[in-house]
C-alpha cells in the first residue's frame, strides 16, 4: 500500500489516529463498526495477530499485500497451505515474514472453520462473548481505553482452549475494537456520537 499523507487533520479524530490517510480512512470507515461477516472477521482474526509486536499501521500499510500473498483471507484455502507453501510466503517482502505467524495463520484457518461448523458461522461464535451486542464505551480520552478487559480475557482463553494462535487477551481486545464488538471511539472523536446512536 502507498505511503500517502493525508493534508492536515480537519476532523477530530481518536488521539491514536495520526496524519497518514491510511490511519485516517480505516478509522473513519471500518474501526468499531459492527462486522457480521464471517470472511472479513477471520481477516481482522489473522492480521490482528500478525501485529502481535508491531505497530497497527504497519499492518494497515501492508493489508493489500497480506490479501493477495493469503488467497484474499480465503480461510478454506490456507487451510491446505502445504509446507513449501509457507517457505514460499515467508520470502514475500510484501508481508510480515515472521515464520510462527505465518504457520499460526495456517493452524487458525483450519480451527476457524472447525469453529465455523461447531457453531453455524464463527460469527455466531466470537459475538456471543458479548451477548451479540457491542458493548458502547464512554471514555473522555485515550488514556482510559483498556488494553484488555475480563471479556477479552475469556475470549482469549476459549480461543487458546481451541488452539488458535496469537489470540492473547489483548490481540482478543484489538480485534474487539476493530469489529465492532466494543465502541471505543472517544468523546471528542467526532464519530462518538454516530457510534453512540448506531449502538442503541
Amino acid at each position: 500500500m502507498q505511503d500517502i499523507k493525508a493534508q492536515p487533520m480537519s476532523k477530530n479524530r481518536c488521539q491514536w489516529v495520526n496524519d497518514e490517510l491510511v490511519y485516517q480512512q480505516y478509522h473513519d470507515t471500518e474501526w468499531g463498526v459492527p462486522l457480521r461477516d464471517d470472511d472479513k472477521l477471520f481477516e481482522f482474526l489473522i492480521l490482528e495477530g500478525f501485529q502481535a509486536g508491531l505497530s497497527w499501521i504497519t499492518v494497515l500499510k501492508k493489508r493489500e499485500n497480506f490479501r493477495k500473498a493469503f488467497d484474499d483471507f480465503d480461510a478454506r484455502k490456507i487451510a491446505q497451505y502445504s509446507p513449501e507453501k509457507v517457505e514460499e510466503l515467508l520470502q514475500d517482502t510484501g508481508i510480515i515474514r515472521n515464520r510462527l505467524k505465518v504457520e499460526g495463520t495456517v493452524i487458525n484457518a483450519q480451527l476457524f472453520l472447525k469453529t465455523q461448523a461447531e457453531f453455524g458461522s464463527f460469527e455466531k461464535y466470537i459475538w456471543q462473548f458479548t451477548e451479540g451486542k457491542t458493548i458502547q464505551n464512554h471514555w473522555r480520552n485515550i488514556k482510559e481505553v483498556p488494553a484488555s478487559t475480563p471479556i477479552s480475557d475469556k475470549m482469549s482463553k476459549d480461543l487458546k482452549k481451541r488452539g488458535f494462535k496469537f489470540i492473547g487477551t489483548t490481540i482478543c481486545y484489538a480485534f474487539m475494537q476493530a469489529t465492532g464488538m466494543v465502541n471505543d471511539h472517544t468523546e471528542e472523536c467526532f464519530l462518538y456520537k454516530t457510534s453512540c446512536e448506531s449502538v442503541l
